[in-house]
């Protein structure tokens, strides 16, 4: 394998929309969502450490998560697990965690990947990031893989390169914030749009040189740590300064502003998980199209609803289509799979409640 290499893997986020199953002290990136047998971060680091070195893999996440990572990944040392005190977006965690890889190798190419995101061909998936590293080394660019959109959603947000790029890796012409319906379907029919996942490609000269030229203080705010880094000095550093980050993600912090980003059309299978229906969508189904995990069922005059428990329980429906039933503990979810998005809200009413 080659030891330029690098990951950085975001697994910071809470997963509010998939409540009661994900919360803050446990978030959906360390359950076993599909019934698998591994939870989401393990196959997303199962399945980088397929092209890159174990030990060049961080885990960038939550100081409350350290010891859930460290459970789920054995194979992990605690200093590939980069640790943020306060949340404050993607840019500041990735500056931290880049400049942790620089000084360690100067040489490195990395890529930046969601946690929780679910990549059946994973032979593509490393094709791709093979091709989109190799393009990195070469040139001093920034990348991103965009999806391939197949309806026109409003839950992500889109990559527009120009329709007269005939080559395989484009230049990217501008991001754009999620859409209305309206907008998105504009977005399909004009065919030069694609899904921003939010995995990212570039060297770590590279990137720094883009948050040394457009987030200038942020930059020397971390730089000043710079001395610090990958020793027992870190986490002072850290504790003392990071809160006091700007919160911005990567994507407005350098990739509006920069000129040399550039995108690859993922040729593998992708969905982010980032709701009950996007979960729904990846799980099999009976012949009335009901999707079940862990739970034993009696279903009747039961159509298109997915269905969770912990463990075996038997549950029995009779009467409903187009349902979320997750069963968890002390919280029991029946719910439109059409009002999915208002979960999140949900969750603030239930968190609340239980005060």
């Amino acid at each position: 394998m080659n030891k330029n290499y690098y990951a950085i893997i975001m697994a910071g986020g809470i997963g509010s929309r998939f409540w009661p199953v994900s919360t803050t002290e446990f978030p959906k990136q360390f359950h076993d969502m599909l019934g698998t047998g591994e939870t989401l971060i393990q196959k997303t680091f199962s399945r980088l450490s397929q092209l890159i070195p174990k030990e060049n893999i961080l885990i960038l996440t939550n100081e409350a998560y350290n010891s859930i990572v460290l459970e789920q990944l054995p194979m992990v040392k605690q200093d590939q697990i980069v640790l943020e005190p306060a949340m404050r977006n993607t840019a500041p965690c990735i500056l931290y965690a880049s400049l942790k890889i620089k000084k360690e190798n100067p040489d490195a190419v990395m890529v930046v990947a969601p946690s929780d995101h679910w990549i059946e061909d994973e032979m593509q998936f490393c094709a791709n990031l093979q091709r989109a590293f190799d393009f990195c080394e070469r040139d001093e660019n920034l990348m991103t893989l965009g999806i391939l959109p197949t309806f026109p959603n409003t839950g992500y947000g889109y990559i527009e390169y120009d329709k007269l790029d005939s080559r395989p890796i484009k230049k990217v012409k501008q991001f754009r914030e999620k859409p209305d319906y309206v907008t998105a379907r504009k977005f399909i029919q004009s065919r030069n749009f694609l899904w921003n996942a939010g995995i990212f490609v570039w060297s770590a000269k590279t990137v720094l040189k883009a948050f040394e030229e457009f987030q200038p203080s942020m930059y020397a705010h971390f730089m000043n740590g710079f001395e610090a880094y990958n020793t027992d000095k870190e986490n002072a550093f850290i504790q003392d300064n990071y809160p006091m980050a700007q919160n911005i993600s990567v994507d407005y912090a350098i990739l509006e502003k920069a000129q040399n980003v550039f995108v690859l059309p993922a040729t593998f299978d992708w969905n982010d998980l980032g709701t009950w229906g996007s979960l729904y969508d990846k799980l099999p189904k009976d012949e009335q199209d009901n999707a079940v995990v862990n739970a034993t069922v009696i279903l009747e005059n039961a159509s298109n609803n997915i269905i969770r428990t912990e463990g075996k329980k038997l549950v029995v429906v009779d009467g409903l289509k187009d349902f979320i039933i997750v069963d968890k503990e002390d919280v029991l979810l029946i719910y439109p799979k059409d009002k999915e998005q208002e979960i999140k809200r949900i969750t603030a009413m239930a968190n609340e409640v239980n005060k």
